[in-house]
């Protein structure tokens, strides 16, 4: 009974962090080639930096950032990979929304990824729109 109970409190305190962070990650189930969506944010005009963890099936040979609602300059990714090491790739590449960006590449092909970090500037529009990000991975099975 104890470790229901501790498990239900985990689950709980987990949707509380979740709900608390801007970031949604999505699980990905899917080994299918293609792309697929990792997960998603919206972009605050007072931070300059979101992470987005990687679930599930989390194999992935490309990147995309597609943005909605409002332009953003994305400066910077860093990949963190299940096997330890990290990939940063300087981007500086403005994004109009909606939009996206180039495709970039993962080095050493389709890898494991447990988390993404991005830099961006989140840039002045009319409305004052936060922008919203979506990861997209491309799986191609090699």
């Amino acid at each position: 009974m104890k470790k229901l109970i501790i498990l239900s409190l985990m689950f709980v305190l987990s949707g509380l962090i979740n709900l608390a962070s801007a970031q949604s990650p999505k699980v990905v189930i899917s080994d299918k080639k293609g792309w697929h969506k990792i997960g998603e944010t919206t972009v605050d005009f007072s931070k300059d930096h979101d992470e987005i963890t990687v679930l599930g099936a989390d194999r992935f040979a490309s990147l995309i950032f597609r943005v909605e609602e409002a332009p953003v300059n994305l400066m910077e990714i860093e990949v963190f990979y299940e096997s330890g090491d990290n990939q940063k790739v300087n981007v500086n590449f403005p994004i109009k929304a909606p939009g996206q960006s180039k495709e970039i590449d993962i080095k050493g092909g389709e890898r494991s990824i447990r988390k993404i970090v991005f830099v961006y500037k989140t840039l002045p529009n009319r409305k004052d729109n936060k922008a919203h990000i979506e990861i997209w991975g491309l799986k191609t099975n090699a």
